[in-house]
């Protein structure tokens, strides 16, 4: 077999198969898939809704992990229907531990645009399908292809790392023109079998078979025609381009608890980690600052003064907090043993918990401390900054923070911390 070039479009297995004649490779393939297939949930169903949930949930996520989340999120949201009107807050409850939670988010805005517009069916049109939340061409391609049986590629890491090694494809696998010509050619592999054995075939030989590393050649059903085992270059291909270095994070956190509570802080509704909740923190790019432990109180002493004053003075949060009842026989007093108005606060901290959390593009350290004296001024002005939960403040006791989303990295700090299931 030729070596197949991404640049012209030529090679006897594309010339072969886009004129109609008979491909073997695809059927030898789902015969494959027949006898070895994993004996997985979402294989046991044809139902859209489900086969969606599943392929949104393995995007970026190892399938043993998809497991348990799948299950449980279905047996939580049943239907497209009860996605749709489900809390947010909820859905990504159950997406905790998962990561990349916009696709929680994207997911339950496509149930409700497919109630909304769709009479909650999903559409078994590819322009449709395609124009809702989330919906990308590989997930497009799964959908159509696994619930539909259309002819419909569906072009994943495991895809193309298999296709790459067949075709002997020496371009890097992020440039267009590879991932076109891939598609090409599974389209026309898609003509001689059932899409949706095929579809879960090649994702199941990029699986267990055609590995990254030290793939089993011997027991791929491709071993005959494939470019890379044919002239040994299994651990050169497929080509992969250069990794950027993760941007190193360094976020000091703080413990506060009173008789209200733990306070934490809900993060925006956009950007990394959106809408889910966290302890106070500052954060500091690595390298930007002094890691010493001088350096690390002046950061989280100003976090602490920046969590009491808000915009305003103590003065006025002291009055704010005796509306609501709060005690303060001498706020001006009380002031004074926490911190001198103008000056930079020195409570003293120690340090009580640490997690490493790496993200695609960004490596989390997160330090958690707790002020070593709590005393009177500082717990009025805190209990005054989020009065009425209010904002993105909130005090939670201990046993409610399990009722919260939290990212994986604080979900391990409290579990440490309080002993309690969160």
């Amino acid at each position: 077999m030729e070596l197949y070039n991404v640049e012209k479009g030529t090679g006897d297995m594309q010339s072969q198969c886009s004129t109609g004649m008979s491909c073997a490779e695809p059927n030898t393939l789902v015969a494959w898939y027949k006898q070895y297939r994993r004996a997985l949930p979402w294989r046991k169903t044809k139902d859209p809704y489900r086969i969606l949930v599943s392929e949104t949930m393995l995007q970026q996520t190892r399938v043993e992990t998809v497991i348990p989340y799948y299950r449980a999120f279905l047996e939580r949201f049943p239907s497209v229907f009860a996605l749709a009107k489900a809390n947010e807050a909820d859905v990504l409850k159950m997406w905790q531990g998962l990561g990349y939670y916009s696709r929680a988010r994207n997911l339950q805005r496509l149930a409700q645009e497919v109630v909304d517009r769709h009479e909650g069916r999903i559409p078994n049109d590819e322009s449709r399908l395609c124009e809702l939340p989330g919906v990308g061409e590989y997930t497009c391609g799964a959908v159509m292809s696994i619930a539909f049986d259309a002819p419909v590629p569906a072009v994943d890491g495991n895809v193309l790392r298999v296709m790459t090694r067949y075709l002997g494809i020496h371009l890097p696998i992020d440039k267009s023109s590879v991932r076109r010509q891939v598609r090409d050619v599974v389209a026309a592999w898609l003509q001689h079998v059932s899409p949706a054995l095929l579809t879960q075939a090649l994702m199941e030989l990029g699986a267990l078979v055609c590995v990254p590393r030290n793939p089993k050649c011997t027991d791929c059903p491709l071993r005959e025609g494939c470019v890379a085992k044919r002239d040994s270059l299994t651990d050169v291909l497929p080509v992969k381009p250069k990794k950027k270095p993760r941007k190193l994070v360094d976020v000091f956190a703080l413990w506060l608890e009173t008789e209200q509570g733990v306070l934490v802080k809900q993060r925006p509704n956009e950007g990394l980690l959106a809408g889910l909740w966290q302890l106070p923190a500052a954060e500091r790019d690595t390298g930007e600052y002094e890691d010493s432990s001088a350096e690390i109180g002046r950061i989280l002493d100003i976090l602490m003064k920046e969590l009491t004053y808000g915009s305003g003075t103590f003065e006025a949060v002291a009055e704010q907090a005796a509306s609501y009842g709060a005690s303060h026989s001498d706020p001006i007093g009380a002031q004074n043993e926490l911190w001198d108005a103008d000056a930079t606060p020195q409570l003293g901290e120690v340090m009580i918990g640490e997690e490493r959390h790496i993200f695609s593009h960004i490596e989390w350290r997160v330090r958690v401390y707790r002020p070593i004296s709590m005393n009177k001024a500082c717990r009025i002005a805190l209990a005054s900054c989020i009065m009425g939960d209010t904002g993105p403040y909130r005090w939670v006791p201990r046993d409610e923070l399990g009722k919260l989303a939290w990212p994986r990295v604080y979900e391990k700090l409290l579990s440490s911390l309080t002993g309690l299931p969160i």
